[in-house]
């Protein structure tokens, strides 16, 4: 009901919306309409109330609530059910809970901060409240669990579309690090819960660097991480960009459901850094490293390298550009 109420605001263009009709058209009571717009106020929506008017948005918060975020969200699958938590350990933790509890495909976890989240190979994810979109999509493919990787390298290439329609250039490292300038501005972690041959559910992970100054950066992470702010040369709308995500997850989700992993690999390999590059490699199955030239992505997704010794293989791993 909120994200009706709020609608209907929204639509209304700074407007009174009188109660009554917010009641008429959703069928509740004026007591259940107040219940809800004095929730909305607590989000931090700017929310005025004059009798006999009603009621007028005045200004919006720029907070990853459904509300705000499904207005005018143009998706089939992914954010069609979305839940947002303030503070949150995890979002991927949240979501693989929720996945095991039965919740629906394409279901959305968004915090506005989170506490203990996590990027590939254990590393810590920077995220200070509301400067960042911290989000994880459940997916219920049909596929084998060996294609579950390939879901990663379809986020990268949502982020990198979804950058594309704000103008502001995308690279991507193998296998999902979105780049800016030799740092790194969005981090996906894709998770798995499977059968030998069934997939249960994928929990994809993704956080972005929306609008965190270069000086506000930890001193240790400084040098490797960027914002999309600082690409852009001033504040973007977390809201609006959130929905691009979205929107650009779902288009891609929908054509592997109906195509496979093939048009994937192809926008990958537009945005991609990595191929045909020198590059050093460190296994994360054996922990050694290597040099060689990045050659390829094989059916898996995974990196070939070609090395003195041969051509490597590699699932995962630390992949830097020499």
């Amino acid at each position: 009901m909120k994200r009706k109420i709020f609608d209907m605001l929204k639509d209304a263009a700074g407007n009174f919306v009188s109660g009554e009709e917010i009641a008429d058209e959703l069928k509740v009571t004026r007591t259940a309409i107040w219940k809800s717009i004095q929730t909305l106020k607590k989000f931090g929506y700017d929310i005025e109330s004059r009798g006999k008017l009603g009621y007028k948005l005045n200004s919006m918060a720029d907070l990853l609530l459904p509300a705000a975020v499904q207005s005018g969200l143009n998706t089939k699958i992914i954010g069609v059910k979305m839940i947002h938590k303030d503070s949150v350990e995890s979002t991927n933790k949240l979501a693989k809970k929720l996945a095991y509890e039965g919740a629906a495909d394409g279901t959305v976890i968004v915090a506005e901060e989170q506490t203990g989240g996590k990027g590939r190979l254990e590393r810590k994810f920077y995220s200070p409240r509301g400067k960042s979109i911290l989000f994880s999509i459940i997916l219920r493919p049909k596929c084998l669990p060996k294609d579950a990787p390939k879901f990663t390298l379809m986020a990268a290439v949502a982020v990198a579309n979804a950058m594309q329609r704000f103008n502001l250039p995308a690279q991507i490292k193998w296998p999902n690090d979105i780049m800016f300038d030799d740092r790194k501005v969005v981090g996906i972690l894709t998770e798995l819960s499977a059968q030998i041959e069934k997939v249960n559910y994928i929990v994809v992970g993704i956080g972005i660097n929306v609008n965190i100054e270069r000086k506000d950066f930890p001193d240790d992470i400084k040098k490797v991480a960027a914002s999309l702010s600082e690409i852009n040369g001033g504040e973007i709308s977390r809201i609006d960009f959130f929905r691009a995500v979205l929107e650009e997850c779902d288009k891609l989700y929908l054509m592997i459901n109906a195509e496979g992993f093939g048009k994937i690999f192809e926008q990958w390999k537009k945005f991609n850094i990595t191929l045909g590059r020198k590059v050093k490699v460190i296994s994360a199955e054996t922990d050694e490293s290597f040099f060689g030239v990045a050659e390829d992505i094989d059916e898996d997704g995974a990196l070939i390298v070609s090395t003195e010794n041969g051509r490597q293989t590699l699932y995962a791993g630390d992949v830097s550009i020499r």
